[in-house]
């Protein structure tokens, strides 16, 4: 008899839990943070930097895209404009008022419109970024990747960084 109890007991507090637990894990998964591994070798050597054998899995800030909070240097995560189902991962060149030299779209300099911005991989020519769809809609952003946390020998924070000759060349920002 006590035990029939005890085990009542327990199936009811872990349906409650349950219930409780998921929504909120959706919740913060939806809006606040998640995980995702990198596939590929177009942020190297950013990002998977020992190729095809190793993957690094960072943390992605979604909160952060709220308000679109993006600057040049970070590393986004966005829908691919010609796949919408397929995230990518690329580092934001340049912002809305921008003036871009691409290194393989049709012109050679982009004025980035107003809601957009232009994302390149780091391992130019193994990419398939702005400089093959042109410059992206912030409603297609995902998240902001802030870590690396994995493997542990890489734990570290992702820097905004912007190699000095992907700077625009003209900018309404500063």
């Amino acid at each position: 008899m006590m035990a029939q109890i005890f085990g009542r007991r327990y199936i009811r507090a872990f349906v409650s839990g349950f219930f409780v637990a998921v929504p909120v894990t959706v919740t913060f998964l939806d809006r606040v943070a998640c995980v995702a591994r990198v596939e590929g070798v177009s942020m190297q050597p950013s990002l998977n930097p020992g190729g095809r054998y190793e993957s690094d899995v960072v943390l992605l800030n979604r909160w952060s895209m709220r308000r679109y909070e993006v600057q040049r240097g970070d590393i986004v995560s966005l829908a691919s404009p010609k796949k919408p189902e397929q995230k990518i991962i690329k580092r934001v060149i340049g912002l809305e008022g921008d003036i871009v030299k691409t290194t393989g779209y049709k012109n050679q300099y982009v004025k980035i419109p107003k809601g957009h911005i232009w994302v390149e991989g780091d391992h130019h020519g193994h990419s398939f970024d702005s400089n093959a769809f042109g410059p992206i809609s912030l409603g297609l952003l995902h998240a902001h990747a802030t870590h690396i946390l994995w493997p542990p020998s890489r734990w570290q924070k992702i820097k905004a960084l912007l190699p000095l000759e992907r700077q625009p060349i003209l900018s309404d920002q500063d």
